[in-house]
């Protein structure tokens, strides 16, 4: 019987990993639009990793009227004429912000990755690694604050890779192909950004490069999706090869910055040995009386990433500045009325919360709380017009939010190692499966309220959408049995704290002046 599920659970996991990254439809329609503005200073603004968008430097571009540039300007024309109908549907695809196409592809590849390593014959459990990503298990295992790691790097790197193209973008002014040749005909509409460094080449290489450090399997599908989105670039009638590979070193240098932040952040030690989960929960039983024991079967010997609350956060100075104060004792007045409260919910299963437990899930071969987030923000992006570099900004500190508010509930976790009701209520069940990983507090909650509170600072006009859905991302794991109440409303206000941290360091960045 063992060998039966191991073999089941390899099939399906090798399915799941040979097919599409977008199945979950996670790509929006949208063409090229015009941008409600292109914030000709924001090569001024502070970026997140490097102290300047001079820090990276590149050469001055040639003449318009220089032999060089004519000759790359007839190469450009004679792509253009020998377009075929894939390439077309390429540079349609890519459009003019090509921010939200990368955020995408990073969405699909989460989804792909969101699988647990299935137990080995006799039991026990090998992890992913990362210098063995075909395993097995595959590397990596893309579960929320791994997923949350790697939007936070992908989008802090696009981001100051696009204040230092838009640096040299207004102090050399170079215009489009085809603003300089009336016979090249653009592919998108006209935004007047000039073309010297492409800000399409600084997203498409500093995205591959990011996403392959953290998706090492699929190096080869990304190298081609950037040779694609880069040859659309100059078919779209907005570059020349010059403009792309100065944009493709500052992608290179701002990803290499990036990656060696990564390196160091100590994600790395958050899947700890046994030994020292089990000191974690000895020290909660010594503080508080309590500890969580993970119910799944067979049980994996240590819960989900218990240190990473150990992470290096991005504008929280100590986490536990924003750790969760302690819950209800179990068994205190509290705690009885919350049992009430999910027996009730149990006993009384409405088609609205099921929707909501179900439609808020983002369980495994899904894109993950912070991926439901990124997907939720790409819409009003697009439906206020961001141009490439507000885009690229409002998913950084979204996404900044979100990681910072995962490190800071995994620590709350992982501090009180509180039991989950399934535990502690006798005969409970949920209408989801029970997470490997203390109750207290909700990653959901913690996730959907950082998310929620920088949107509303983006679009405050939208602010009161983005909190109800953020409660009722919340609400959605307590309609599932997985969660106490105060699981949800104290991680609700929880996501919302860090927030204001990321929030306070937007609000200097010089975007807002």
């Amino acid at each position: 019987m063992k060998l039966l599920q191991l073999t089941i659970i390899v099939l399906i996991t090798m399915a799941m990993m040979t097919s599409c990254n977008m199945d979950l439809e996670t790509e929006l329609e949208y063409e090229s639009y015009e941008f409600s503005g292109i914030d000709e200073n924001a090569g001024s603004w502070k970026p997140i990793l490097i102290s300047n968008g001079n820090d990276i430097a590149i050469d001055e571009p040639t003449s318009i009227s220089s032999a060089e540039y004519l000759s790359e300007l007839s190469e450009v024309k004679s792509m253009i004429s020998a377009m075929s109908s894939d390439q077309r549907k390429q540079v349609n695809l890519w459009t003019n912000n090509s921010v939200i196409r990368w955020n995408e592809v990073a969405l699909g590849l989460i989804a792909k990755y969101n699988l647990i390593p299935g137990p080995n014959v006799d039991d026990s459990y090998t992890l992913p690694n990362p210098a063995n990503p075909e395993g097995p298990p595959v590397f990596p295992f893309a579960h929320p604050p791994y997923a949350s790691r790697a939007l936070a790097y992908l989008s802090v790197a696009q981001y100051d890779g696009m204040i230092s193209a838009w640096y040299y973008k207004f102090m050399y002014d170079r215009p489009s192909p085809y603003q300089v040749d009336s016979e090249i005909i653009r592919a998108y509409v006209p935004n007047n950004l000039p073309s010297y460094p492409s800000e399409g080449a600084v997203v498409a290489t500093v995205s591959r490069k990011i996403l392959t450090a953290m998706f090492p399997l699929e190096a080869d599908y990304l190298l081609q999706l950037e040779k694609d989105h880069l040859e659309s670039l100059l078919l779209s009638g907005e570059n020349v090869p010059s403009d792309l590979a100065a944009g493709k070193k500052i992608g290179e240098e701002i990803a290499s910055i990036a990656l060696a932040r990564a390196s160091t952040d100590g994600m790395k030690n958050a899947q700890a040995p046994k030994a020292v989960s089990d000191s974690l929960r000895a020290a909660a039983f010594d503080r508080f009386g309590w500890q969580w024991e993970n119910l799944e079967s067979p049980v994996r010997p240590v819960g989900l990433t218990p240190l990473f609350g150990k992470v290096k956060m991005w504008s929280v100075p100590k986490v536990e500045d924003t750790r969760a104060p302690i819950p209800p004792t179990p068994g205190s007045e509290a705690f009885q009325k919350d049992v009430k409260i999910l027996e009730d919910y149990a006993d009384n299963v409405t088609h609205e919360r099921r929707r909501i437990a179900n439609f808020w899930q983002d369980g495994l071969g899904t894109y993950t709380p912070p991926g439901h987030w990124n997907d939720i923000a790409g819409e009003y992006f697009l439906k206020y017009k961001l141009n490439s570099i507000r885009t690229a900004r409002a998913f950084a500190y979204m996404n900044m939010a979100i990681m910072d508010g995962g490190i800071s509930c995994w620590d709350t976790k992982y501090y009180y190692y509180y039991p989950r009701p399934i535990q502690m209520i006798k005969g409970f069940e949920t209408i989801a499966g029970t997470p490997n990983f203390p109750s207290y507090t909700s990653g959901h909650s913690v996730f959907s309220a950082a998310a929620a509170e920088v949107l509303t600072y983006l679009f405050p006009q939208e602010g009161s959408v983005f909190q109800k859905w953020a409660e009722e991302a919340a609400m959605s794991r307590v309609y599932g049995g997985i969660h106490w109440t105060f699981d949800a409303t104290v991680g609700t206000t929880q996501g919302r704290d860090v927030a204001q941290y990321t929030i306070e360091v937007a609000k200097t960045d010089g975007a807002d002046n």
